[in-house]
């Protein structure tokens, strides 16, 4: 019956189909970063807001608070159901005010 074991180069036995364990040192390290980013580091195409709907239902109008705070009411027809709370990323341009869906910023969902 064949040995399945050769000594490592430690001198303990270690079985043929594994890799002889490497030494023990120290682990690498990141470096501390020199500063916080000096741009956005999660930047988004422009016209694309994420947030929670804050006011939902099947449309045409939703509140929406994005990640920074800031209040949006949107115009959606084609959007469908949102309910409050879910937490999605829209597509928006500017709209005018002769559809009032609450307080906010006007805005219109675009159709994909």
């Amino acid at each position: 019956m064949p040995d399945d074991h050769q000594p490592a180069a430690n001198g303990t036995a270690s079985p043929a189909d594994r890799p002889t364990p490497l030494s023990a040192g120290d682990l690498p390290t990141l470096r501390r970063p020199a500063g916080p980013p000096k741009t956005p580091t999660d930047n988004r195409p422009t016209g694309v807001v994420a947030g929670w709907i804050t006011r939902g239902g099947s449309g045409p109008c939703y509140g929406l608070m994005d990640e920074n705070g800031t209040e949006y009411a949107v115009y959606g027809p084609n959007a469908g159901e949102l309910r409050k709370g879910d937490l999605v990323t829209l597509r928006l341009t500017a709209r005018d005010r002769s559809v009032d869906c609450g307080p906010g910023i006007p805005m219109r969902i675009i159709d994909e």
